[in-house]
């Protein structure tokens, strides 16, 4: 890649699992009687055909890993498992009240914070309990996060047989010295050992969550993670550039110092030379930031055009509607954003008086929902096209304007009503979101909001 691309195109942007992003949503002009309207409205339209997606927040975690944007809460007491899975149903129930017909249920997954802080019988219990009031869609896929460390067999074997197929560790770099950075020492051999339990549990997608860009961590140590990796040929892998936000997650980035990170020059080369690497041992590129073997549902939903982007990443299957729950949550209509509060206390306090316990939110305008769909295409299939009218908006000439200088850096093709992104340009696609992100160029930021786009 040209280090004047680098240079040029190396700025703060948005990593688009939403559109808005979420420091531009209208919370001012928000309410939860106008989260509950358009989540109705998009459950009826879709439940019956597609499903629902559901996402559960854990948010509880022994250690504190230095390198982590998630919101976690830190704690070696287990006795808050209870009372939080407890809450975590009783929101359920508020959910299911107000959709009236039971939901059907076509992905759910389980994020954190650390699911496997919680022992194999208490999500047993959880799992349990929500499927009780659902149903299960054709084709659904279950999925969930696990810490090498501590995810156990009985884990794996109790959430495969409520219908999980597809788990996902964290590995993020081997060095020992970047993992002492970052506070997640774990060896190969645990990692191994979690891939190869799940996999002969029955477990169809194993996922490797690999990060470059960490302190301390050089081109060498990517080469050698990722030889690590291709001797246990996960199913799917997230590469992930490090994003660097110590300005909105606290101290829990700051546990080096800034002279520790490697240089953008240097942090491009690790993604070069790693993507190399996957390439060669038969991975293919799927949207930004993942690799997939082509035996794999999220390839085939590549080829197929069924790839779909939300707050959850890259997934197989389109659904309309996404509802999250527990602290910090965000649900997704299509029509509208809502987050749950961050405070657990205050999460128990709402759901226990019949809250929904959202706090923050966005309702879409028509052209909000434009803008949207351009850039969910741009993030799944690298092109987008507005030759029909629904898709076309005032200011499309300005963003035209910035589309051209796009395609003479030769990132994209641009045709008469139509945009490609090139292979050279692919690297560079948060880029050309920006370049539709309305909402971005009529407010710049003041102060530093997203990470690094390269």
């Amino acid at each position: 890649m040209s280090q004047n691309l680098v240079n040029k195109y190396n700025v703060a942007g948005p990593r688009y699992t939403s559109y808005p992003t979420v420091p531009y949503w209208n919370s001012e002009s928000f309410s939860l009687q106008k989260w509950k309207d358009v989540l109705k409205k998009s459950f009826d339209e879709s439940n019956k055909d597609e499903g629902i997606s559901l996402y559960l927040h854990m948010p509880f975690c022994e250690s504190l890993c230095t390198f982590c944007g998630c919101h976690k809460h830190i704690t070696k007491r287990h006795e808050v498992e209870s009372p939080y899975i407890n809450a975590v149903l009783k929101e359920w129930s508020l959910y299911c009240e107000l959709l009236e017909s039971k939901p059907r249920i076509k992905e759910l997954h389980i994020g954190g914070g650390t699911p496997t802080f919680f022992s194999p019988e208490n999500l047993k219990y959880l799992i349990s309990e929500l499927l009780k009031v659902s149903e299960v869609a054709e084709g659904y896929e279950f999925s969930f996060e696990g810490h090498p460390n501590n995810t156990t067999k009985e884990h794996l074997q109790v959430l495969y047989d409520l219908g999980f197929r597809r788990v996902s560790f964290g590995v993020q770099d081997y060095n020992l010295k970047v993992q002492k950075a970052i506070n997640r020492v774990q060896p190969f051999k645990n990692v191994k050992h979690a891939t190869e339990t799940a996999r002969a549990i029955g477990y169809t997608s194993v996922g490797h969550d690999i990060i470059f860009g960490l302190p301390f961590q050089t081109e060498v140590d990517v080469i050698e993670t990722i030889r690590k990796t291709e001797a246990l040929m996960p199913d799917r892998i997230a590469f992930y550039s490090y994003a660097h936000v110590p300005w909105i997650k606290g101290n829990g980035q700051r546990g080096f110092k800034e002279a520790d990170l490697p240089s953008g020059p240097s942090k491009r080369q690790q993604y070069e030379t790693g993507k190399y690497l996957l390439e060669k041992a038969g991975y293919v590129e799927i949207g930004m930031d993942h690799f997939a073997l082509k035996s794999d549902s999220l390839y085939k939903a590549m080829q197929n055009e069924s790839l779909h982007r939300n707050f959850m990443g890259y997934t197989a299957s389109k659904t309309q509607a996404m509802i999250g729950l527990g602290v910090s949550s965000i649900n997704d209509s299509w029509y509208g954003f809502a987050q749950n509060v961050k405070s657990i206390r205050e999460y128990y306090e709402l759901v226990n008086n019949n809250i929904i316990p959202v706090y923050r939110g966005h309702i879409l305008n028509n052209e909000d929902l434009k803008i949207r769909r351009h850039i969910l295409n741009l993030m799944c299939h690298f092109k987008t096209s507005w030759s029909q009218p629904e898709l076309t908006f005032d200011e499309l000439p300005d963003v035209l304007i910035k589309l051209n200088e796009l395609e003479h850096d030769g990132l994209l093709d641009l045709e008469k009503k139509q945009i490609t992104i090139t292979e050279k340009g692919k690297p560079f696609v948060r880029n050309v979101c920006m370049a539709f992100d309305l909402l971005l160029q009529r407010k710049k930021p003041e102060t530093q909001l997203f990470s690094m786009t390269i």
